[in-house]
């Protein structure tokens, strides 16, 4: 159980990390974070005791090196519509032989004091998710899901729904028909299934527990906020 983060306040990450959530993701497709937040967000949450996970603005080996080397466990690939996409995003966050990412030393490598190490966290424990989300991916699930060093998935119910044509249209048939689809692949080929629930609705949470989902994005911290906010004002009026 995790929860999304888009306000670069590190406060924020402490706050989440101390409520107890497993691992916080860090936005950077859509908010303002910039390279230097996240850097701080990430350290907030190592210290604060949850894993930090930062979604990717895009599938770029740039941007995932220089995430990776501030110290992020892993990384949430926006817009993986195939095999070769998540191929691509996975060769980026390994060293030669076994990928394309340049050796630097940065907050990841303990700055300098601790290469030989970080590296075997690359090779073992570097967290790899893929964000489902455009009806392309559908077609191309079974190879998506068959790469070996794929941890999981995340559906991104928005906008998977806006490429089927039905922008937000969460309760449509078709739309809860794919994401049915999703989740069953994904137990049949034994990954970690995730969904971002946007409101922060514990029916809804529920809901998706027992459809399967078991890695699960609960609310975002503007919406927390927002809905908190107004659901204490709406009872004081």
């Amino acid at each position: 159980m995790g929860t999304w983060i888009t306000l670069a306040h590190p406060a924020i990450a402490e706050i989440f990390s101390n409520a107890g959530f497993d691992w916080l993701t860090i936005d950077m497709e859509h908010s303002v974070i910039d390279l230097f937040d996240a850097e701080n967000l990430i350290r907030t949450a190592n210290l604060s005791g949850s894993i930090p996970l930062v979604r990717l603005p895009s599938n770029d080996e740039v941007i995932i090196k220089r995430i990776l080397d501030a110290g992020s466990a892993g990384i949430i690939i926006p817009q993986i519509n195939s095999e070769d996409d998540l191929v691509r995003a996975i060769k980026a966050t390994k060293y030669a032989p076994d990928g394309i990412r340049g050796a630097g030393l940065a907050r990841a490598q303990s700055y300098g004091e601790d290469f030989d190490g970080y590296k075997l966290i690359v090779d073992n424990d570097m967290l790899i998710i893929a964000q489902i989300e455009d009806k392309k991916a559908l077609e191309n699930l079974d190879s998506i899901l068959s790469v070996p060093q794929l941890d999981a998935i995340i559906i991104g119910p928005y906008d998977l729904s806006a490429s089927m044509g039905k922008a937000g249209q969460l309760d449509d048939k078709e739309v809860a028909e794919a994401i049915d689809k999703i989740v069953q692949k994904s137990i049949d080929q034994g990954v970690s299934c995730g969904i971002h629930i946007i409101e922060p609705n514990t029916d809804e949470l529920n809901s998706r527990i027992k459809e399967g989902f078991n890695f699960i994005a609960y609310s975002l911290d503007i919406r927390m906020l927002s809905h908190n906010a107004k659901e204490a004002l709406d009872q004081l009026k």
